[in-house]
């Protein structure tokens, strides 16, 4: 039996089709995967192929304004520097050394601390403060610019539901710098 030609075309519409399909399920699931979880709400359902493609694109919005907000900051501490370079006598008059700044991002945090060259603190002591608080160091870095050192300390939540207490974190790390 010989199938004809349109028989033989609307099943390789059918297979084109199905293909199609196969592979835009697994584009969104790798898009998907991508998202951190604790950006999911926690629902009794399963979300939806259209309500996790919407949520990703929340994210992606959320984190194209947090690397614009981010770009614009550098572009101001860069400033600051070639200002500072150019004959300012420093990039923080009037403050007093060392500075902390800590950012909460929901399960993550991150603390900048700015020394001088010869800092009143050691390193070790800000990492135990944020291990005793149930965070758990996920990078830590430095960066000398003139006289002055800039740390900066990302650390995740351990455990999710208990979190951690970022006003607490602040007050010891105060009493620590102080």
């Amino acid at each position: 039996m010989k199938k004809s030609s349109s028989e033989t075309s609307k099943l390789d519409r059918k297979t084109v089709e199905k293909n199609r399909r196969v592979h835009m399920k697994d584009l969104c699931f790798k898009l998907a995967s991508l998202v951190p979880h604790h950006f999911f709400k926690p629902s009794k359902d399963m979300l939806s192929q259209q309500d996790q493609l919407e949520l990703a694109a929340c994210y992606i919005k959320q984190m194209r304004e947090r690397v614009e907000k981010l770009k614009r900051v550098k572009e101001q501490a860069i400033t600051t520097i070639q200002t500072s370079r150019s004959g300012m006598t420093g990039m923080m008059i009037g403050l007093r050394l060392p500075v902390i700044e800590l950012r909460d991002f929901g399960s993550s945090i991150e603390v900048v601390l700015v020394s001088g060259l010869n800092k009143n603190f050691m390193f070790y002591e800000v990492i135990t403060v944020l291990s005793d608080e149930g965070a758990e160091v996920v990078s830590a870095s430095y960066s000398t610019v003139g006289d002055k050192v800039f740390h900066t300390i990302h650390a995740q939540v351990r455990i999710c539901r208990v979190g951690v207490e970022t006003s607490r974190v602040w007050e010891r790390l105060q009493e620590l710098i102080s």
